[in-house]
């Protein structure tokens, strides 16, 4: 067979095609992001689609294991909290074709909000649960889970972590097996969860959880492996090579199915050596389950070994004091370099604004959310997918029953609009807010890496689609009469739209539009360029965050051409007129403002 470097993304992707799915659907988030994008290459076998969000994927993976088709849903650790909904009914449904759940978690916060440990959820959902240590056992498992799917009429989870997404190893790549027929066929009984049938599924789900239970003590990819010593090492996960590195003459039990917990095999593993090692990254779940199974054996856990972060094989030894883990000493001669906005970033223009009139704003999740970071510093709250609405109508609400009134807006990205900040829009309506929403429309996903969304035009197979107009959407189907757009490099047209809305006693929206500029930078742009004579060394273009813009060795102002994008935001702020374009023959940035909306015209 032949072989391949894969990440373990790419290798789920292969995996997918290899067992015969044949429709694939996710909400983009790191780490899980490239596994869709990988599954595109398969596309004559597999259909696959962007979701809104991760609670429309998990439903509609469903709906096709509903026709016996075999499907896989994917969604990094914190999109299962928004897909929990159906994930608690898949469970007493089960699976008709197989269900695959992929979640991948981010141990150290790499690229989110929290780190939780989603095999909580295969506990509390009493599903089996998948913990691939590399790229071969990510793309063996989805051909596991599909037959475990199968066999025991359960949807089945794969939990990734960003180190098993994102590292690459050599995959021996398999045929593809053939998909099953595909026919719905009604059962009410099964997958209408009326009190009276869900109350029969509970009785099947626990009868299912004790034959998983029995397959977990022999599952092949839970490896009992003798060593020179009498310390064992019990590891799920990347922890498992970590582990290997540490402790290369223990005694090891693998869990590639850590739940349910092989009782039988891990007390053959406990009366084998006389002190156990558990190495697992964010909670002690294996470690609490092995506790139950042999509590008179010295077990060592999370009372040594991190229970935030990552884990490594410096992170294990500095934990057993074998070796201290120092700071990782700066580069000589590198400065730091914190994130920030692009050069031509069509939402610098908004935040630098919000500074200018001192308004902070409630935030959301995306690339936006670098508003929140200096010098810009115009975001103090960031919650979750879709919060800055609500978190903003929370605290008008608070405020105006204790007779205070509040300067602040909610800004969203157009992506986060369509997963879940329609409802929370839907709140200041009904509730009588009297919120300015801003939604920032780049026209792409962009934080995760451009994909597509129900804005875009495309969807994930690259067809055409119809796009969601957000300020029709808005205007024309919620009903907000004052909704107005605005060119994303306009400041003035920007700041006078602010001013006006946030004075309006009414809900209003204003939709920030420009597309990403990494998906139009052109060439024959004309980058700006400094006038040093003109140059008073104010630093007012400097408050924009953009990353083209530095100062000399005297302090004046200095653009960089190879990054600069010419989106003219910087000439603009600039009170000495000292910054140009450096080309007049170049193609400037036109407004295309609606100046009706910014002057407070019409619809």
């Amino acid at each position: 067979m032949a072989k391949e470097l894969l990440s373990g993304n790419e290798a789920i992707a292969r995996g997918a095609w290899e067992a015969g799915i044949t429709f694939a659907a996710a909400y983009p988030g790191t780490p899980s992001t490239e596994i869709l994008e990988n599954i595109i290459r398969y596309k004559e076998d597999i259909y696959s689609q962007w979701g809104a969000n991760e609670k429309t994927a998990m439903e509609e993976a469903l709906g096709a294991s509903f026709t016996g088709a075999r499907a896989i849903v994917t969604m990094k650790h914190v999109g299962l909290n928004v897909a929990a909904d159906p994930l608690f009914s898949a469970s007493y449904i089960g699976a008709t074709g197989a269900l695959v759940i992929v979640s991948a978690d981010d141990p150290g916060m790499h690229s989110s909000q929290n780190e939780q440990d989603n095999r909580h959820y295969a506990v509390a959902a009493k599903l089996p649960v998948l913990e691939p240590s590399d790229s071969q056992e990510a793309k063996d498992m989805v051909l596991e889970a599909v037959k475990i799917s199968e066999t025991y009429d359960t949807p089945v989870m794969i939990r990734m972590t960003t180190r098993t997404s994102h590292s690459r190893s050599a995959v021996e790549l398999g045929e593809r097996q053939a998909p099953p027929a595909v026919e719905y066929k009604s059962d009410f009984a099964k997958r209408n969860l009326l009190p009276g049938n869900a109350r029969r599924r509970h009785v099947a789900v626990e009868e299912r959880l004790k034959k998983l239970a029995v397959l977990s003590d022999s599952f092949p990819f839970n490896a009992l492996i003798k060593g020179k010593e009498r310390v064992g090492v019990l590891a799920s996960g990347i922890s498992y090579q970590y582990g290997r590195e540490v402790f290369p003459d223990a005694c090891f039990l693998k869990l590639g199915l850590p739940y349910p917990f092989p009782i039988e095999l891990f007390r053959r593993f406990a009366a084998m050596v006389d002190k156990i090692y558990v190495l697992e990254e964010n909670d002690p779940i294996i470690e609490t389950f092995a506790r139950l199974a042999a509590p008179q054996k010295e077990i060592v856990g999370k009372e040594v070994f991190p229970l935030l972060g990552e884990l490594s094989q410096d992170v294990v030894r500095a934990s057993l004091g074998l070796k201290d883990l120092a700071p990782r000493a700066p580069l000589d001669g590198v400065p730091a370099r914190p994130p920030s906005l692009c050069a031509g970033c069509p939402h610098t223009a908004f935040f630098y604004n919000l500074g200018i009139l001192k308004v902070q704003s409630k935030g959301d999740i995306g690339c936006y959310t670098l508003g929140a970071l200096r010098p810009l510093s115009a975001m103090d709250t960031c919650v979750d997918m879709g919060a800055s609405i609500t978190v903003q109508l929370g605290i008008e609400k608070a405020l105006e029953k204790a007779g205070q009134t509040t300067r602040q807006v909610a800004v969203i990205g157009d992506s986060t609009f369509f997963h879940s900040g329609i409802t929370g829009l839907i709140d200041v309506i009904y509730n009588q807010g009297k919120s300015t929403v801003v939604i920032l429309d780049n026209s792409i996903t962009a934080m995760t890496g451009h994909q597509e969304n129900p804005g875009s035009g495309r969807t994930l197979m690259g067809q055409a689609a119809p796009k969601v107009d957000i300020l029709k959407l808005v205007r024309d189907g919620l009903g907000i009469e004052h909704a107005y757009e605005v060119d994303g490099y306009e400041v003035k047209a920007i700041r006078e739209l602010l001013k006006r809305e946030m004075a309006r006693q009414e809900p209003s929206v204003i939709v920030v539009r420009r597309p990403c500029v990494l998906l139009y930078r052109k060439a024959r742009w004309s980058p700006a360029r400094v006038d040093k004579e003109k140059c008073t060394s104010c630093k007012t273009c400097l408050r924009l965050g953009c990353p083209a813009i530095s100062t000399d060795a005297d302090g004046k102002s200095l653009i960089n051409v190879s990054l600069c994008s010419g989106c003219g935001v910087c000439i603009q702020v600039c009170p000495y007129q000292a910054i140009a374009y450096a080309d007049e023959s170049g193609l400037h940035i036109s407004s295309t403002t609606l100046e009706s909306f910014a002057k407070g015209g019409g619809k």
